[in-house]
């Protein structure tokens, strides 16, 4: 190999792209190829004959991005679902503009089929898979030569015939793999760009021991977990408080397999008490249930964490077996649900619309049971999605199961439109129907979501739904489905929203976006049912709606040979003046023979309760909580409170 010296020739100067999501002023920094530009300055001899340009870290306009990255010989782009067209454009680009630049591309949307990908993108020299820390240093130590068929875990052209190189060993020492945070890699870039507030990836370890077939993950990592030393990890964690720091996503596939897990939020902890920052840690649970709960205990008790994620994606053990995943078991989850409604700490829990095997009545029977299990505050209903190097992405597979999938365009929950006129969009492929679920159940399945999310969820008629369950047994699947395909002539309000429902849920079948975008309201992308909750509280149509919602469930009753019971009524008024809406400046005092939220408390936390006269007294606080205008509100309870539930007022018992 030629080695040039630094007095005959110019340094080569490198670009690195990676665009993350970003929320208004707060940003991610770009973690991955921090490592890349890390791994190669500390391993490589001829560190000194390269110069890295601040990393592109966000979505910016096409030629904004191209103009940063002039000059550059090598540019390398990691590629994820929510960047890959706009990260293709920009590569096009600076191709047309630098035709001898060498540009790769690595990360989770790279396909195992790079023939594809490099015939189809010309453009991209370099396709690299897997970990990209050893491609990405001798890649850089074989320019200008440009020899790259001795070169593990990567893929090209040469002429005509595509090579793809076998796949390197993993790091499984990862101290060699120096921290960006530590060696200075991104304080360029914090010099350079001012206002933003930095939110952080961090790793303590790297692999996930499960295969579940709608995740790249375990495919990704084959499996074996190796871990960060402790002493790296602390001294990471000083320097996100020193740089003030506010949110911290672990990237760790199973946070609290390891008991160490629990020093390390001790250590996040400590730190937090010590300096303000970071003020929240956000992790994605193992299944390991004891060590979870102590782990988002110590979270919750050191202010670190804004709920909790009980993920279960489906309570269908065909399904759960199809998918190649493993639940804890349901008494377990009921238990540790429980034990998180005792100490007050919020939870939330994920269910996956579509998988394979999900018929609409498991579907329905497991939010039944994932409620009966608990789970108050929020089940979030994510619709299944088929990234491209899970197993669910095999023809083999999609034919098995009989997938049925359109092309849909990005849209980021409670995210702004970011058109910055290029006319590029991010899509996926979205399952709107199967084997098992035909289109017309995927369409119910979806409305019987936003209709579950909306009524139980966010809380409009949670306390009702509650107290009919315990004191007449009808289960909670059933109540939600009384709200769906109604009588225009007895129900039009209510009519009018399974009506809306259906229409938007036959739309993303036809590949509109996931959400709703509502220009007049935060010009943002609504869950539809937070959207039908604005709709109906700013149109002033909350009385009618709750004056239906009591003929509905009388006429539910009387189908399910209940008499309607007389504290029916007053659970409904005492839901709806809980309510938190804009402009109500006044505590409420509410008077009922029915001691109806001491019902509701135990039914929180042991899971059953029965409604008998005492009379009680509740003085509803609105007046620590006001918001002056529909924006603030909308903003604050509808879309701040959306994982927490946090939608009705607190109250006081008044005693006698």
């Amino acid at each position: 190999m030629i080695h040039t010296t630094l007095s005959s020739k110019k340094k080569c100067l490198v670009g690195l792209v990676q665009i993350n999501n970003s929320f208004a002023n707060a940003c991610y920094l770009p973690y991955t190829v921090g490592l890349l530009q890390a791994y190669f300055q500390h391993h490589s001899c001829r560190a000194g004959e390269f110069s890295f340009r601040p990393p592109i870290y966000r979505r910016t306009p096409v030629k904004d991005a191209v103009q940063h990255l002039k000059g550059s010989e090598i540019v390398a782009i990691s590629v994820s679902s929510w960047n890959f067209n706009i990260s293709m454009e920009i590569a096009r680009r600076h191709k047309a503009q630098h035709p001898d630049a060498l540009i790769m591309i690595g990360g989770p949307h790279v396909p195992g089929d790079a023939p594809m990908l490099l015939r189809k993108y010309p453009w991209v020299d370099l396709v690299c898979h897997g970990e990209g820390e050893i491609p990405f240093l001798r890649i850089l130590n074989a320019w200008p030569n440009r020899h790259w068929d001795d070169i593990t875990s990567i893929s090209y052209l040469k002429g005509d015939r595509v090579v793809s190189r076998p796949d390197e060993s993993r790091i499984a020492d990862l101290n060699t793999v120096p921290s960006p945070y530590l060696v200075g890699v991104f304080e360029p870039l914090l010099r350079e760009i001012r206002g933003h507030q930095w939110l952080a990836l961090w790793e303590t370890n790297r692999g996930c021991p499960f295969t579940c077939s709608y995740c790249d993950w375990g495919a990704a990592t084959r499996s074996k977990l190796f871990c960060f030393d402790m002493e790296r990890l602390k001294r990471e964690i000083v320097w996100f408080s020193e740089h003030q720091i506010e949110f911290i996503f672990c990237c760790d596939s199973n946070f609290g397999i390891f008991p160490r897990d629990l020093e390390i939020v001790s250590a996040v902890a400590e730190i937090k008490k010590k300096t303000g920052f970071p003020e929240v840690l956000s992790v994605q649970n193992t299944k390991n249930a004891d060590r979870s709960y102590d782990i988002q205990k110590a979270l919750a008790e050191a202010g670190l964490n804004k709920g909790v994620n009980l993920a279960l994606q489906s309570m269908h053990r065909e399904t759960l077996d199809l998918i190649g995943r493993k639940n804890i078991p349901p008494e377990m989850f009921q238990d540790l649900q429980q034990r998180y409604n005792r100490d007050g700490i919020e939870t939330f829990t994920d269910i996956i619309i579509g998988l394979p095997g999900e018929t609409y009545n498991s579907f329905s029977e497991g939010v039944e049971k994932i409620i009966n299990c608990g789970q108050h505050n929020r089940i979030q209903f994510i619709n299944l999605s088929i990234l491209p190097n899970a197993p669910l992405a095999k023809p083999a597979y999609r034919e098995l199961h009989g997938l049925i999938a359109v092309e849909s365009k990005i849209m980021n929950i409670h995210g702004a439109p970011a058109d910055y006129g290029d006319g590029i969009h991010e899509t996926q492929e979205l399952v709107v129907g199967s084997a098992a679920m035909p289109r017309e159940d995927w369409c119910r399945a979806r409305v019987f979501a936003w209709m579950a999310s909306l009524l139980y969820f966010d809380k409009l008629l949670q306390i009702p739904i509650m107290l009919l369950h315990a004191a007449a047994g009808i289960g909670y699947a059933r109540q939600i489905e009384a709200f769906m395909c109604l009588s225009e002539d007895r129900f039009p309000l209510l009519e009018e929203l399974s009506r809306f429902f259906f229409a938007e849920a036959n739309k993303i079948q036809q590949g509109d976006p996931e959400f709703f975008h509502a220009p007049d309201w935060l010009d943002i992308y609504w869950p539809h049912d937070e959207y039908a909750y604005i709709r109906l509280s700013a149109d002033n149509k909350l009385d009618a709606f709750y004056q239906e919602a009591y003929q509905r469930f009388a006429e539910l009753l009387s189908d399910e040979g209940h008499a309607c019971p007389p504290w029916l009524k007053e659970a409904i008024r005492l839901n709806h003046v809980m309510l938190k809406q804009p402009f109500l400046k006044e505590d409420f005092e509410f008077r009922s023979d029915y001691d109806l939220l001491a019902i509701v408390d135990a039914v929180r936390k042991t899971g059953s309760g029965s409604v008998a006269k005492q009379s009680s007294c509740y003085v509803v606080d609105r007046t620590h909580e006001q918001w002056n205008g529909w924006p603030a509100w909308s903003r604050e309870v509808v879309w701040y409170g959306n994982k927490r539930g946090a939608y009705l007022y607190p109250f006081t018992r008044e005693e006698k």
